[in-house]
């Protein structure tokens, strides 16, 4: 998964790419700072995983990662080529998913390009030259289409709906904000349109927006406004934040974040937003030789599954095993405890044949009677059946004793 790292100049871009990668890009109080997009790998954050590499101990572990690009900040005009336009565009091309990051924040020590901040304005910026960028596509898209319709007269449908999507375009509208059926995605799928692109508002907030509360910052209520009329999702991050929390170690992260009321940094965060946003999930692999996560897509069936480890796994597909993560954990759980158990009932057998053949002999007198007074009694073992949080395991109760005693012979 590629996602790209958008916004305005001087919006918290590279503070927050460094933050989330630690890759050490370059990050300034002037425009363009960024030029070449910089490219960062994070491993996907999954305590399951963390959890199988501790049953397994693995020789090899294998997180999923996502692929971070710092995208050169746009301006008014990148469409035509204004500033670092034309680069801007072809890069954000190549990812998945759009982070937008808006700045949500006062500091007159950080100067805004347009001189003031009001990201409702700054998404219109960025937006209306992606949707121009869009139009130009979808125009020459058009005049080809209508030229092939002369000979096929099957491509009027596609002609009318790209019409009827360019019309919406014109009005200002994205084109993920447009209705569109899935019989007419089908037309999109060789059209590189950017608008159509999934994304996420990172809002860029103050520190102290997190202690107060981030429903009090009017400048998130609007992004929630905008995102919501598109279908986008919103994050409140704050980038200076994070870049904090990416120096300190996992003890000293989370009592920072129990600080802040927060349960997750904005990078894991960040990450469930993108799955979710992509439709994407992770399917678990474990044993001896490697611990590994592979992602794809929510709905893919086991077969297409299984292709994601090897091709011949696909082709050659019989059947799957699965397990759910909890009813591994618990059936592990289950097994240690039914293990211990029966150590303990294997050192109570040996200790009483020891004791009996100890007893045989003469020189022991006193644990001879202790003996046949054993022998008058019943020794019993009770395993007991226990239900726990739901899940049905043996969880094994040791012992025993004499319940009852014969009567002494008259």
């Amino acid at each position: 998964m590629k996602l790209g790292i958008v916004g305005l100049p001087n919006v918290g871009k590279s503070t927050l790419f460094n933050a989330i990668t630690n890759a050490g890009a370059q990050s300034a109080n002037y425009p363009f700072c960024t030029i070449e997009p910089n490219v960062g790998m994070v491993s996907v954050p999954d305590e399951r995983l963390d959890k199988l590499a501790e049953m397994y101990n693995p020789d090899k572990f294998t997180p999923a990662t996502i692929e971070f690009v710092d995208i050169a900040g746009l301006v008014k005009g990148a469409s035509q080529g204004e500033g670092l336009g034309n680069k801007f565009l072809s890069h954000i091309r190549e990812v998945d998913a759009i982070i937008h990051v808006v700045r949500c924040f006062e500091n007159d020590d950080i100067t805004h390009v347009d001189g003031s901040v009001d990201p409702a304005r700054d998404i219109d910026t960025i937006n209306l030259e992606l949707v121009l960028s869009d139009l130009d596509i979808l125009t020459r898209r058009i005049d080809s289409r209508k030229k092939a319709m002369k000979g096929d007269k099957k491509l009027a449908g596609e002609v009318e709906f790209l019409e009827r999507l360019a019309g919406e375009m014109e009005n200002g509208k994205t084109a993920r904000s447009v209705e569109i059926s899935e019989e007419e995605q089908e037309y999109l799928k060789d059209v590189s349109l950017l608008t159509i692109k999934p994304v996420i508002y990172a809002c860029n907030m103050g520190e102290n927006d997190f202690i107060d509360g981030i429903d009090n910052n009017k400048y998130y209520k609007a992004v929630e406004e905008i995102a919501k009329a598109e279908g986008a999702e919103t994050l409140p991050i704050c980038a200076e934040m994070e870049a904090e929390i990416a120096q300190l170690d996992d003890e000293e992260k989370a009592m920072f974040l129990a600080d802040m009321g927060l349960e997750k940094s904005g990078l894991d965060r960040l990450i469930k937003k993108s799955y979710s946003l992509l439709g994407l999930i992770s399917y678990l692999t474990a044993g001896k030789p490697e611990v590994r996560a592979w992602t794809i897509k929510k709905g893919t069936k086991a077969p297409q599954a299984a292709g994601k480890i090897h091709t011949d796994f696909e082709r050659g597909f019989i059947r799957a095993e699965v397990v759910s993560f909890d009813d591994l954990i618990i059936s592990n759980y289950s097994s240690f405890v039914n293990t211990i158990f029966r150590i303990f009932l294997i050192i109570f057998r040996i200790c009483f044949i020891i004791l009996h053949i100890l007893c045989k002999l003469s020189e022991f007198s006193v644990l001879f009677k202790l003996l046949k007074q054993l022998q008058e009694t019943y020794v019993i073992v009770i395993c007991l059946r226990c239900h726990f949080l739901f899940a049905d395991f043996p969880l094994y109760l040791g012992t025993f004793f004499l319940l009852k005693r014969k009567q002494k012979r008259k």
